[in-house]
């Protein structure tokens, strides 16, 4: 960390330069042969599963998330139930059939879930008729909600036992964020929230912040709202919740919810499940860049003064600026704190900017670093993936793997070994371990949340599983 932040804080102005995290892609370094990683279909039939979690107990069940707001469980034998654990469906808003953000968006289990029985969701709610909102024309309310799991059924939620948690207006439909997780070393519940929503972090819902160049925006503003962060809160500290004691902002101006800052649409994120525990960010970009963060306590990750390590300009979004802050100085007149805007650890260019540039796809969607002992091609790796190339046409999601360590991840494409021409022909949509910390993808063939083309995958070793199926 100390490493990362010296790097923010190197120069006060940050010239437009190349993407390291390019040159790291087209060279491949810092990598072994990742010849024979391949993907073995665990469970298909589902709508737009966003995620896989596992519930921390004894049991090799895992908890898929999909957008229309049902959890289902893969069981011990690899069939799916055909219960769901939750079904939300009738208290999420309605969804857009050929794209949406909203929905059922988050899953996490109590850390003490085998005594408690507590989980937690995060989905997106309508406005009730005549309920107020902060202006006319916000668009919903995302809610963090406590469920229990049925007495004397394991396998199914009780849907009478919601406590509502902590709710945040939307002002647009899109840039949610939707992740939650225990931080495995404090066990508080992490939550992703983004910017608001529509583009540049500016119009209804978004407030002014301390940067004068760019109209907007919430992601540097640390007081208005909840809105651009990761959030940090104790669900057992108190009703409805309680202010972890060490969080940035307590005692200080802003809100105290508040543990990292300056994101745009963190979508998914996750924490290393072994060494520091690193809580590791994919951050969907705008025009021009996708990126992935550590996100540290009280850090604060850029935007909209930055897009991924790039100046960016709400007027004129295709270009970057040629310099812009590297910090936030002192005596802003805002709550924001001084200090450094932290760069990504990966960066690479998205198709916006086109494929001659070297763009790959249009949204980086975060991953995991790989702890499990099945896959050793991937032992230690940080596997992330992109979205698609395009919201029409065949789905051409991408999946990567990153050495992690210093300020710049070298990363370099999977090629799919268990694939004809090693193309994955599927649209990314979330990563998530077993008990046993062996990784799995969850994809779908269409944009949005309708069908029945969700897919769950497990990350193999093709020589390995090959060894243990007897084909030799």
């Amino acid at each position: 960390m100390t490493l990362l932040l010296a790097a923010a804080c190197s120069d006060a102005i940050t010239p437009t330069s190349p993407a390291p995290g390019d040159l790291a892609l087209s060279h491949g370094r810092g990598h072994g042969d990742l010849s024979d990683v391949g993907l073995e279909l665990v469970a298909a039939g589902f709508t737009q599963p966003v995620g896989i979690v596992n519930s921390g107990d004894d049991s090799d069940r895992l908890f898929v998330i999909d957008q229309v707001g049902r959890v289902m469980i893969i069981r011990e034998d690899g069939t799916v139930a055909p219960t769901p654990f939750l079904d939300v469906s009738a208290k999420i808003v309605p969804l857009n059939r050929f794209y949406d953000e909203r929905g059922l968006l988050g899953l996490a289990f109590h850390p003490k879930f085998e005594e408690n029985g507590k989980f937690y969701v995060y989905y997106s709610r309508p406005y009730a008729a005549g309920e107020p909102r902060p202006a006319p024309g916000y668009n919903h309310v995302a809610r963090i909600a406590e469920y229990r799991v049925m007495l004397g059924n394991p396998d199914l939620a009780d849907p009478t036992s919601e406590r509502v948690v902590l709710e945040v207006d939307k002002p647009q439909s899109n840039h949610n964020g939707g992740t939650i997780a225990f931080g495995p070393k404090d066990g508080y519940l992490y939550i992703s929230i983004g910017d608001g929503g529509g583009a540049n972090d500016v119009g209804l819902g978004h407030v002014e912040d301390w940067y004068a160049v760019n109209r907007g925006g919430n992601g540097q503003d640390v007081e208005a709202n909840l809105l651009g962060n990761i959030l940090r809160i104790d669900v057992d500290g108190a009703r409805p919740y309680a202010i972890p004691r060490d969080n940035p902002l307590v005692g200080k101006p802003g809100r105290d919810e508040l543990f990292a800052w300056g994101f745009r649409n963190p979508w998914r994120f996750s924490f290393d499940s072994k060494g520091d525990h690193d809580l590791i960010v994919g951050d969907a970009g705008q025009n021009r860049w996708e990126e992935v963060s550590v996100a540290v306590n009280g850090g604060n990750y850029g935007w909209n003064v930055k897009e991924g390590r790039h100046c960016f300009s709400t007027a004129t979004p295709n270009a970057d600026l040629p310099s812009c802050p590297n910090a936030v100085p002192a005596n802003n007149g805002t709550a924001t704190p001084a200090g450094p805007l932290i760069d990504p650890v990966i960066e690479y260019r998205n198709l916006k900017q086109g494929a001659v540039n070297g763009g790959i796809g249009l949204v980086v969607v975060g991953g995991n670093v790989y702890r499990g002992s099945d896959v050793k091609p991937l032992k230690g790796l940080y596997v992330f993936g992109d979205w698609s190339d395009s919201f029409g046409g065949p789905p051409t999601g991408e999946l990567f793997a990153a050495t992690p360590g210093g300020p710049d991840w070298p990363f370099r494409k999977i090629v799919l070994a268990t694939s004809p021409d090693g193309e994955l022909h599927e649209r990314v949509l979330g990563f998530g371990e077993d008990r046993h910390r062996e990784l799995y993808l969850t994809t779908t063939s269409l944009s949005g949340p309708a069908g029945t083309t969700g897919k769950v995958f497990r990350f193999i070793d093709v020589t390995r599983h090959h060894d243990d199926d007897g084909d030799q």
